[in-house]
């Protein structure tokens, strides 16, 4: 797998060098998913382009789902329900094939998190991929099973060490400055046990959706603030006026 990959210091190809990926499918168009896990990964990935600046020096960052990873041209992908990287950008001519799909040899380096949402048990989440995943120099990798098809925990996450990856202790990805856990509340007007984003301090990263409660519950918030303020003001003034002071406006 290496060594099709030859990187300059920048970690880019020279164009010149840049392989063919004219015979690679980047998609079949015949996507087969749930509605849970669709929800699921639209979670994920919203929220951050919704209500995360990205990680500190970080220049970008790119968030997708089903979204094919293609560590080499001579071999096909791999597909994570979820993927987060750092630094990197998004090409202009983004329709263009070689733009299409994540190509290490364009953005210079691996994703730094990979989530699996399990629906069942043939994805070989804890065999196939996560020796792939491994491989391919991932730092972290996440296996969300929300009705235990493995026979695990509901979230499992590993962290790259050396060769291998090993179960994490904590749910804090610190170089990526983003934690994952676990929330029970209504998504899209479903109740279930979700997958979350969260920042250092264990609060969930909010939805746009939640942004905009969150703003409304506080200017509301202000709004009586204000009104009893006022109120207040009001009464203070009666009672000046009754002892018969007139109160300064």
């Amino acid at each position: 797998m290496s060594e099709s990959i030859i990187l300059t210091d920048a970690g880019l190809l020279p164009e010149d060098l840049l392989p063919d990926v004219s015979h690679l499918v980047t998609e079949d168009d015949e996507p087969l998913d749930n509605l849970p896990s669709e929800k699921q990964q639209r979670l994920l990935t919203e929220t951050l382009y919704s209500s995360w600046n990205g990680a500190s020096n970080a220049q970008g960052f790119l968030v997708a789902a089903n979204v094919g990873l293609f560590p080499s041209n001579k071999q096909p992908p791999i597909v994570p329900d979820v993927f987060l990287s750092l630094d990197v950008q998004v090409a202009e001519n983004w329709w263009e094939k070689r733009h299409r799909s994540y190509f290490f040899w364009e953005f210079g380096k691996p994703p730094e998190v990979v989530i699996e949402i399990v629906s069942n048990r043939e994805g070989n989440e804890t065999g196939r991929k996560i020796l792939e995943y491994a491989r391919m120099r991932i730092m972290y990798y996440i296996i969300f099973d929300p009705s235990r098809q493995l026979g695990g925990e509901v979230l499992e996450m590993y962290e790259l060490r050396g060769r291998q990856y090993i179960p994490m202790s904590e749910q804090w990805l610190a170089e990526v400055e983003l934690g994952l856990c676990l929330w029970e509340g209504a998504y899209e007007g479903k109740r279930d046990v979700w997958l979350r984003w969260c920042n250092a301090t264990g609060n969930i990263i909010p939805t746009s959706a939640e942004r905009a409660e969150l703003e409304r519950l506080r200017a509301e918030q202000e709004r009586e603030a204000k009104e009893t303020a006022l109120q207040r003001a009001e009464r203070l003034a009666a009672q000046l006026r009754a002892l018969g002071v007139e109160p300064e406006v």
